[in-house]
């Protein structure tokens, strides 16, 4: 559909640009990015902004995040029923190792409380810079089919700048939301291949999540059980990385690819372990067995 822009000014225009540049987030929010977290730092490269998985965790997050708290609240409720029981039954010593319980309980709530408040924090930022450049973008578009003047190319190249700047606050609010994911603890729990695996088969498995990896190598003992260099590996989660998982199996110095596979990590924010089987091989013939603790 063809637009007209015959009514719109050149200073309403050039306001509109210079309200979407006052909006920066930095101007707005004093988020201090980590020294482990490079693509956080200002004039670092920027990477595209990809808010529908962006979404997509966050919600993930916050829901895993307030399981965490629903739990901690049922424990709080628990200690203080007993905690009343326990005072009119006046045993001291019993009481105080209660009341030391409760106020743990209740400090760890509180932390909870307020990381689920600044992850929904830095989620309404990102929604409102998103919301801005896709509008800067609209107008950038529809002024550059515009006749070409010496006020509309003005227009456009502070358009230009304004999405530029929505851009980099959004993948910097991305680095910072990415800070508040916590940690997956990752156990391995073996392969699983019925009549393919075979007492003396060495295998290697290469698990990576963006720049984090992990090589383990496991044997097929004589008794069917598996033995394994390393059992448990922590990785820092990604927004925009999968978990991929590469399966080899050693004969001497010959490696045999047996298979790769990727795996999305959005459904491990939650509180329960979760164990995953993962088919390496087209027909399901080896799969492999991990946990993974949020």
């Amino acid at each position: 559909r063809s637009c007209s822009f015959t009514g719109f000014s050149t200073v309403q225009s050039r306001k509109l640009a210079k309200s979407l540049s006052r909006s920066s987030v930095r101007s707005r929010m004093s988020l201090k990015p980590p020294k482990a977290y490079n693509s956080l730092q200002k004039g670092a490269l920027i990477w595209d902004p990809k808010p529908l998985q962006v979404k997509k965790i966050f919600e993930a997050l916050k829901k895993g995040l307030n399981e965490y708290l629903e739990a901690h609240q049922a424990e709080l409720d628990y200690l203080s029923g007993r905690h009343k029981d326990t005072k009119r039954n006046s045993r001291l010593a019993f009481y105080y190792d209660l009341d030391k319980q409760i106020r743990s309980v209740e400090r760890y709530i509180r932390k909870l409380e307020f990381h689920i408040s600044k992850v929904e924090e830095l989620y309404e930022a990102y929604c409102i810079q998103c919301r801005l450049r896709d509008g800067a973008t609209n107008m950038k578009q529809a002024f550059s089919l515009s006749p070409s003047t010496k006020a509309s190319r003005e227009s456009l190249v502070e358009l230009y700048k304004n999405v530029q700047e929505c851009t980099e606050d959004m993948c910097f609010i991305e680095g910072a939301l990415e800070v508040h994911l916590g940690e997956f603890h990752v156990k391995m729990k073996g392969l699983v291949g019925f009549a393919r695996l075979c007492p003396g088969d060495q295998y290697e498995v290469f698990v990576r999540l963006g720049r984090q990896k992990w090589r383990l190598k496991g044997k097929i003992e004589t008794d069917d059980s598996q033995t394994w260099d390393e059992e448990e590996k922590i990785f820092i989660p990604n927004l925009h990385e999968k978990f991929e998982i590469k399966v080899t199996e050693l004969r001497g110095l010959a490696t045999i690819l047996v298979g790769v596979v990727a795996c999305d990590s959005i459904s491990f924010f939650t509180t329960k372990p979760q164990a995953i089987l993962v088919d390496i091989t087209e027909l399901g013939t080896i799969k492999l067995r991990l946990e993974v603790l949020w």
